[in-house]
């Protein structure tokens, strides 16, 4: 068996104007893989390509923006892929916009929504997703971003 890491989630978060932060969800559309799940924006790595580029790029790709900053989150989600009988482990990335940000999605979703927490575990298919959500809060409101690493873009 393998252990490797080939694709990488970004969680994208604002802050209403309520000072509470939101995450942004995706729905995938009825014609890919995993039809109508609710996800933050993910991408596969390409060949030569570091992580966090991959994070940044699958952002501008689904959702056409730019990041205010991007810093990595102490999580790795992860599951295992029978076909390869291989562990895929999932660097988890945190990035922010700003509140009136427009979205344009791809064809892979069909529409998006912001949440706050509750809401981004209730929809979010995967344990691991729900887990760097409710870490990425925990960070946010006890004012511990200082404590993740930024990535300078």
């Amino acid at each position: 068996m393998e252990i490797k890491s080939r694709f990488v989630e970004t969680h994208i978060v604002r802050k209403n104007n309520k000072g509470i932060f939101e995450f942004l969800l995706l729905k995938r559309s009825p014609n890919v893989k995993y039809p109508n799940v609710w996800q933050m924006v993910t991408g596969k790595i390409e060949k030569g390509e570091k992580a966090y580029e991959t994070a940044l790029r699958e952002v501008k790709e689904e959702i056409k923006l730019e990041l205010q900053g991007l810093w990595a989150v102490p999580n790795i989600n992860s599951f295992y892929l029978p076909k390869e009988d291989a562990i895929i482990l999932i660097p988890v990335f945190v990035g922010f916009v700003d509140y009136h940000s427009k979205i344009e999605l791809s064809h892979e979703h069909s529409e998006f929504k912001w949440v706050g927490t509750n809401e981004a575990q209730k929809l979010l298919a995967w344990p691991g997703q729900k887990q760097s959500v409710k870490l990425i809060e925990e960070y946010l409101t006890n004012t511990k971003l200082s404590e993740l690493i930024k990535i300078e873009i």
